[in-house]
């Protein structure tokens, strides 16, 4: 167990697990570390996943990215803020999983890239959003 998140890249793809029925799960690359124990997070307002921590907001985020960084999240989710065409959520963490080991390495994440242009930057500007929403004693 570690007590702080972890920093990562722009664009790390993360795997957001929800329950309030079957376990669904689904990548998320959107993931903003807003503070020590507190991540934000864009969701389409039709998903499936938005829904299910509506009804129930517990969930888990595993991250793995280049550098060693191997960790499963849990915490709970609360929709923030509305940001047009998605959603702001916060995870307020309660636990931080640290899967990292000696005798293996995490050489490299998700290798993704967006393949329309208007969609780059709808991403880019949906995590600006979000770093907004972050107030700078938090991170």
């Amino acid at each position: 167990m570690t007590s702080e998140l972890p920093h990562w890249p722009d664009g790390t793809v993360a795997i957001l697990a929800t329950g309030a029925g079957a376990p669904h799960a689904i990548p998320v690359s959107t993931i903003v570390r807003a503070g020590p124990r507190t991540i934000l997070l864009a969701l389409g307002r039709r998903r499936e996943s938005l829904a299910r921590l509506r009804e129930e907001p517990r969930c888990a985020l595993a991250i793995l990215a280049e550098g060693d960084l191997a960790v499963t999240v849990h915490g709970h989710a609360e929709v923030v803020n509305d940001l047009g065409r998605v959603v702001a959520v916060r995870v307020d963490v309660d636990e931080i999983q640290d899967h990292s080991r000696d005798d293996f390495a995490i050489e490299g994440g998700v290798d993704w890239r967006w393949t329309d242009a208007e969609a780059e930057r709808a991403d880019a500007e949906v995590r600006a959003q979000l770093r907004a929403l972050v107030s700078p004693q938090r991170s």
